[in-house]
């Protein structure tokens, strides 16, 4: 049984003021220069019920989106995704690159008025990279040889090899910092974390409420509390948008978006570092062949992709979307669709004919979904290709996703500033999402590890077009595009920063006026 959770003293005196006041919170005022607070909530609409609520299992847009409210993380991002001071400040890095050393913000509590010390840092890490714990972040550890937690404000984390990327795995929502004597089943229930709301209540499929954090130590967020409200039709988004039932929504049909950007609505376009995906997985019998695989990257035309599922908002990728290690879109053996190339692959299969092949889709976890498999499905279909779409609820596909438990599967996965941090979980033999992935190889291992020995960007960019190269080449995948995303919203919302993947990680210094 795990022990309780004791309060300093000042928690413990501010907890019996909110008390006798009937208060359900209360804390420090904000800081200088952070959106002065309202009374009002801000609706955000959402197109999928949030069922992941632990941190370091989260993979979800939707779950991403609210736990970045309740949690907090070591390090964050700043304006171009790079690292930047979080619960902690940036890093002293010893002269072998082997030894982090962080040193936590004074003053720092969860939102239960608890203190946030180092060992809630090493316990979270610790957590992480314990296989039993299933975390999607376990891959950013992998360098890890120990944590410690010398005194309440330090942690030391000790590698045993150089590391470039490891700062950047810090920043995510999966490796957000939970209490060291928090049981993960009353977590999954009722999160808690140091970040600007606090879990309040849910409606299944409904909506989830979230509280202001006044003790939340970036400063006091802008509105009184934040629903995030399911609502899976995009005309019904558009419609609330309109009626002010819904002050914000990402949204990425261009259309749609035009269409909600009128009259007291603002529509702001944004980039992205996510990809769309056509995921075949190798291991499965059906794409083991890399000629099969092949067959399938050749009779995908991703521009008209673009054009028909995402309306052209988009842009052709490779792989690797980190702007200072930016795949080149054309380095694949097809870099446009070639229907006679692939046709001579399926031969070399040993399926002139084609085959069979159930692809895994989604609507409700993003717009476009069914109608990329449907392009995709029609193309493939012109070298005899038979798709047989499996259209799953949001809650099934990630659990099949996870599991590994598809052929093929329409995805839309996050990016990052680091290669690494990108892919690393994926096509490393003991990546984290291994199982989604289903392609690794010794060389793959060996380039994974020699682009964080370096932190030279020109070594590094060498290492990862390697990496890209073989994806492209074994038709791990067949990369898509990357989307461009819009921040839809109440035009009288104030402090709304637009950034990179329409990120709400600094919801909190928005405001209604």
């Amino acid at each position: 049984m795990p022990s309780v959770r004791r309060p300093s003293a000042r928690a413990t005196a501010a907890l019996t003021l909110c008390a006798a006041l009937g208060l359900s919170a209360c804390g420090g005022g904000a800081t200088s220069g952070t959106a002065a607070s309202g009374d009002g909530r801000i609706v955000v609409g959402i197109s999928a019920d949030p069922t992941q609520t632990l941190p370091w299992t989260v993979t979800s847009k939707q779950a991403i989106q609210v736990l970045s409210q309740v949690y907090s993380t070591l390090l964050d991002t700043g304006a171009n995704s790079e690292p930047v001071a979080g619960l902690a400040e940036l890093p002293t890095v010893s002269d072998d690159g082997l030894t982090y050393t962080f040193t936590l913000k004074q003053g720092v509590t969860f939102s239960d008025g608890s203190a946030l010390d180092s060992t809630d840092v090493k316990h979270t890490f610790e957590t992480i990279m314990d296989p039993e714990s299933k975390a999607t972040s376990a891959s950013y550890f992998a360098s890890v040889a120990s944590v410690e937690a010398p005194d309440a404000q330090t942690v030391v984390v000790t590698l045993s090899r150089p590391d470039a990327s490891f700062p950047s795995g810090l920043t995510g929502t999966n490796t957000g910092i939970v209490p060291s004597d928090a049981d993960p089943a009353t977590l999954e229930k009722t999160p808690l974390g140091s970040g600007p709301y606090a879990w309040d209540t849910r409606t299944p499929n409904q909506s989830i409420t979230l509280k202001r954090n006044d003790s939340y130590y970036g400063g006091t967020p802008g509105a009184a509390g934040l629903e995030f409200r399911v609502i899976p039709d995009e005309q019904a988004m558009v419609s609330a948008l309109r009626t002010g039932a819904v002050d914000l929504t990402v949204l990425d049909d261009p259309i749609t978006a035009r269409t909600a950007g009128t009259g007291k609505v603002t529509s702001t376009a944004v980039d992205s570092l996510s990809y769309h995906a056509l995921q075949l997985r190798a291991s499965s019998p059906t794409l083991s062949d890399v000629n099969t695989r092949l067959a399938i990257q050749c009779a995908v035309s991703r521009q008209e992709v673009v054009d028909s599922a995402a309306l052209g908002a988009g842009e052709v990728t490779g792989p690797i979307t980190s702007p200072q290690y930016r795949s080149d879109p054309a380095a694949q053996p097809c870099p446009e669709q070639d229907l006679a190339k692939a046709k001579q692959y399926l031969a070399a299969a040993g399926t002139p004919d084609g085959f069979d092949l159930k692809l895994m889709t989604s609507q409700g976890l993003y717009s476009t979904a069914v109608d990329e498999a449907q392009a995709i499905q029609a193309q493939l279909g012109k070298v005899g290709i038979r798709v047989q779409l499996e259209s799953l609820d949001s809650g099934d596909y990630v659990d099949r996703w996870l599991a590994g438990d598809f052929d093929a599967a329409i995805a839309l996965n996050g990016g990052s500033a680091d290669p690494n941090t990108m892919y690393a979980r994926y096509f490393t033999s003991k990546g984290s999402f291994q199982k989604v992935a289903g392609y690794s190889s010794p060389s793959l291992d060996r380039l994974f590890t020699e682009g964080v020995a370096t932190t030279d960007p020109a070594e590094r960019k060498a290492v990862y077009a390697q990496v890209s190269d073989e994806l492209v080449d074994q038709a791990a995948w067949v990369w898509l595009f990357t989307p461009k995303l819009f921040l839809v919203h109440d035009s009288a919302m104030q402090g709304l920063e637009a950034r990179t993947d329409a990120s709400l990680s600094t919801l909190w210094k928005a405001s209604l006026g």
